[in-house]
């Protein structure tokens, strides 16, 4: 069985301002996310599963369903801020979802075999997916040998603004021994930093090894996911600002020997669109790996 595609597209692009996965960047209008699949297929992906909001389901379907599904089986799950434990009350300041645990989560009934995630604005490249790819496709079901692609932090930096990355410690086996969500590291004149609780800079090695949310794993997560979410959702449900992150449970599952994870070394650049001053560059990428003929011209001609 040839693995799925997951892909995060729920997000509500709060400090991009606008709905970033129907942005296009490609010289015939593609989005990154059309980029992600299209690379996917070619790395040998059989289905893709989007998660995505309600209010954008009929932007989403004339956008990017009809044309996808003449190429790659294509799917797609909502994730909601009431899709939470019985007895849980949602606060009514609560806007954002719960985070990319959570829409891991929803799409269990959609996932039958071995899958990767993805953020739906970030660009990976064709190395990250042939080497999940080829990772995935030697797992059983009921493996809970997992992976994650691990790219160099100073090649996925935004220069507009602070981002969010898994800063990870690996093993001489390349596993994964920690990772450690940093939600506001950014460049700074005296390097690579992000601030701790107590708002000093803390700065980090460039080389060091994060994670971009490239994950993949077996049918076997979901319930794990669940277990966790149950846990989370009770301790934070007041807290209008609390996500569940999917390096949470994975670091968890490492930690209590419930998961093992490899870790994919890819030397690619990523880029994305975290901020709109992001765009342009994201654009010249494109429009350099076109002109080198890494894409056509035209994804879907």
């Amino acid at each position: 069985m040839k693995p799925t595609l997951l892909i995060l597209a729920a997000g509500m692009g709060s400090r991009y301002g606008s709905l970033k996965q129907v942005d296009p960047v490609g010289p015939s209008g593609e989005t990154i996310l059309e980029y992600s699949v299209y690379d996917a297929i070619r790395a040998g992906f059989g289905k893709v599963v989007f998660v995505i909001r309600k209010d954008i389901e009929k932007d989403f379907k004339e956008v990017f369903i009809h044309k996808l599904q003449k190429y790659i089986e294509v799917d797609y799950v909502f994730q909601e801020l009431g899709m939470v434990p019985s007895g849980i009350k949602v606060p009514a300041e609560r806007v954002k979802p719960w985070g990319t645990g959570h829409a891991v989560m929803v799409a269990a009934s959609k996932v039958k075999g071995p899958f990767a995630a993805i953020n739906a604005d970030d660009y990976y490249g064709l190395d990250a997916y042939s080497k999940m790819a080829t990772y995935l496709s030697r797992l059983s079901a009921s493996q809970t040998n997992y992976a994650m692609v691990g790219f160099d932090l100073d090649n996925t930096l935004s220069e507009y603004g602070f981002v969010s990355r898994g800063v990870c410690q690996v093993d001489g086996n390349s596993n994964l021994v920690d990772v450690t969500e940093r939600t506001r590291i950014e460049r700074t004149e005296k390097g690579v930093a992000y601030k701790d609780t107590y708002e000093a800079l803390v700065y980090v090695d460039v080389k060091s090894i994060v994670s971009m949310n490239f994950w993949g794993f077996t049918p076997l997560f979901f319930s794990q996911l669940e277990d966790h979410f149950q846990e989370f959702i009770r301790a934070n449900y007041t807290n209008p600002k609390a996500e569940f992150f999917l390096p949470f449970v994975v670091d968890d599952l490492i930690k209590t020997k419930k998961a093992s994870v490899k870790v994919l070394r890819s030397a690619d650049r990523w880029f994305g669109v975290t901020y709109k001053e992001d765009k342009p560059l994201v654009v010249a990428k494109i429009k350099e790996l076109t002109e080198g003929g890494v894409y056509p011209k035209s994804l879907w001609e």
